[in-house]
C-alpha cells in the first residue's frame, strides 16, 4: 500500500472515536495488551511520562517535550487527536513519524489487526510505542486519549504520572460528576510512581489522595508547590513570574512563553513542577533549557490550535477549547479584547450544549457550521439550540464559507473567533 491507501485503510476499517464517538470507546485493555505482546511489548523498552486530564494535557505535553528536547534528550511525543495530518500524533523531537514508517507498520501487522480487531486508537497507540522503541528515544511523553483507567495508553510503566485537571466532559464514558471523572483519570496513577496534579477541585482532591495512598505513590499538587502570575501578554507571547519555596528549578521572575492563552498559566506551572521531579529521575534540566524552550514551544514541537492568531486586521483567532472548563477561559479572553465579536462555531453531535452555551456572549454575531466529520453537529441544529440562549446568527455549509462571510461582515478593528471543536479549528490552521 502507498501512504494514502494506508491512511484510508485505517480510517475506514477501524472504529475511531474522533469520527464515531461513544461506540468506539473500549471497556477494557485486552486488545492493546494482546497487540503489544505481538510486538514484543515495545512500551517496556523506553522511559515515559504519562499525562491525563480534561483540559491542558496536550499543551503540558508539548511544553515538557520542548524542554526535554532543548536539554538534549531524544524525545517522543504521542498526542491525539490530530488536526490535519495523521502523523501529528507521533513525533520525535518535533518531527512527524515518516509516511514510510506508517506504511511499514500497517503492512507488517495487518494479520494481527485482522485477528485482534483493534480500534483505531489501539492501533495508533501500538504504532507509537513501536516507533519510539525502534528509534531509541531517551524518553517519551504519552498523552491519554480519553479518561485514563481504560485508556489504551495505560499499559506503560512511566517515570512520572501527570493529571492536569478535571472538568465535565465525555460524561457518557467517564461519569457525570467531578469525582467520577477524577476516578477514571486517577487510573493512570501507578505503584511507587510519583504523580503531579496540576489543578484540584473540592470533589477531586480526596479521589487523588486515596488512589495515591493505595498505590504508595508520592503525590504533588502543583498549585501548592509553586505560585505563578501572568505579568505581561500580547498576541504572540506571555510572560510569567513563578516562585517556589521548595523547588529551585521553578523560580523565574520573567519567563516568556509563546503560548498566549490565559489557561496556559496552569499548564506551564504543571510542566515546570514536573521538570523538578524529572531532575530527581536523573534528567538534567536547567533554567536555561526551560527559558530557551518556552520561547519557542510552538516551533520546537509543532504545537497547533491553542489561542492561535491567524490574522490581525481584523483580528482572527482560533482555539481548540471545546468543553465548559476550557471555553470558560476562552470566552473571558474574548471579552477582555473589548472588540466586536464574530464567532464561527461548530461542535460534535454528542456535546451537551446546555453546559457550553451559557458561556457565550449574546452580543456576538454567530456563524454556525459543521466540520467535515461524521460526528459533526448539523449547523441548523446548532443554530436552533443557540437561539434558546439568545445567540443569533446564520448557518453555513462549511467552516470555510462561515469564515468568508465573517470576513465580509467584519471591520478592521473587529475580532473573528473560530472554535467549539478541534475539528473546526483543523479546517483553518
Amino acid at each position: 500500500m502507498n501512504y494514502q491507501k494506508t491512511i484510508d485503510y485505517l480510517f475506514s476499517q477501524l472504529p475511531m472515536y474522533q469520527r464515531e464517538g461513544k461506540q468506539a470507546f473500549k471497556k477494557n485493555l485486552d486488545n492493546i495488551l494482546e497487540l503489544c505482546a505481538e510486538l514484543d511489548n515495545p512500551q517496556d523498552k523506553f522511559k515515559s511520562i504519562h499525562i491525563a486530564g480534561t483540559n491542558g494535557k496536550g499543551s503540558t505535553a508539548h511544553i515538557l517535550s520542548a524542554i526535554l528536547q532543548t536539554a538534549g534528550y531524544k524525545t517522543g511525543l504521542y498526542t491525539s487527536p490530530h488536526y490535519r495530518d495523521f502523523r501529528e500524533r507521533i513525533k520525535i523531537n518535533g518531527e512527524y513519524i515518516s509516511e514510510e514508517s506508517v506504511i511499514q507498520f500497517v503492512e507488517n501487522n495487518k494479520n494481527q489487526f485482522d485477528n485482534i480487531n483493534p480500534s483505531f486508537f489501539e492501533m495508533t497507540v501500538a504504532m507509537a510505542f513501536h516507533y519510539f522503541a525502534d528509534q531509541g528515544v531517551d524518553i517519551a511523553i504519552i498523552e491519554t486519549g480519553l479518561g485514563g483507567r481504560l485508556d489504551s495508553t495505560n499499559v506503560i510503566k512511566p517515570l512520572l504520572s501527570v493529571i492536569t485537571n478535571i472538568g465535565i466532559d465525555h460524561e457518557a464514558m467517564l461519569g457525570n460528576s467531578f469525582a467520577e471523572i477524577a476516578s477514571e483519570k486517577a487510573g493512570i496513577i501507578k505503584s511507587n510512581t510519583p504523580v503531579i496534579i496540576g489543578e484540584t477541585h473540592p470533589e477531586t482532591r480526596d479521589v487523588f489522595l486515596k488512589k495515591a495512598k493505595t498505590e504508595n505513590a508520592q503525590i504533588i499538587f502543583a498549585e501548592k508547590a509553586a505560585d505563578i502570575k501572568q505579568i505581561e501578554k500580547d498576541f504572540y507571547k506571555s510572560i510569567f513570574s513563578i516562585s517556589s519555596e521548595s523547588l529551585n528549578l521553578v523560580n523565574f521572575k520573567n519567563l516568556e512563553i509563546d503560548l498566549t492563552g490565559n489557561y496556559q498559566l496552569n499548564n506551564l506551572r504543571t510542566a515546570l513542577v514536573t521538570c523538578h521531579y524529572l531532575n530527581q529521575k536523573k534528567y538534567v534540566i536547567s533554567k536555561e533549557h526551560i527559558t530557551k524552550a518556552c520561547k519557542n514551544t510552538e516551533g520546537i514541537c509543532r504545537l497547533l490550535g491553542r489561542w492561535k492568531v491567524l490574522e490581525t486586521s481584523p483580528l482572527i483567532i482560533c482555539d481548540s477549547g471545546h468543553n465548559s472548563a476550557g471555553l470558560k477561559y476562552v470566552m473571558q479572553e474574548l471579552k477582555d479584547l473589548n472588540k466586536k465579536l464574530h464567532i464561527i462555531l461548530g461542535t460534535v453531535n454528542d456535546k451537551d450544549l446546555n453546559k457550553i452555551f451559557p458561556l457565550f456572549p449574546e452580543k456576538a454575531k454567530y456563524y454556525f457550521c459543521k466540520a467535515k466529520i461524521p460526528r459533526g453537529m448539523e449547523a441548523k441544529k446548532l443554530q436552533e439550540s443557540a437561539l434558546k440562549y439568545k445567540l443569533k446568527g446564520s448557518c453555513y455549509d462549511s467552516v470555510k464559507e462561515a469564515l468568508q462571510s465573517a470576513k465580509l461582515n467584519s471591520k478592521p478593528n473587529d475580532c473573528i473567533f473560530i472554535g467549539g471543536s478541534i475539528f473546526v479549528v483543523a479546517e483553518v490552521i
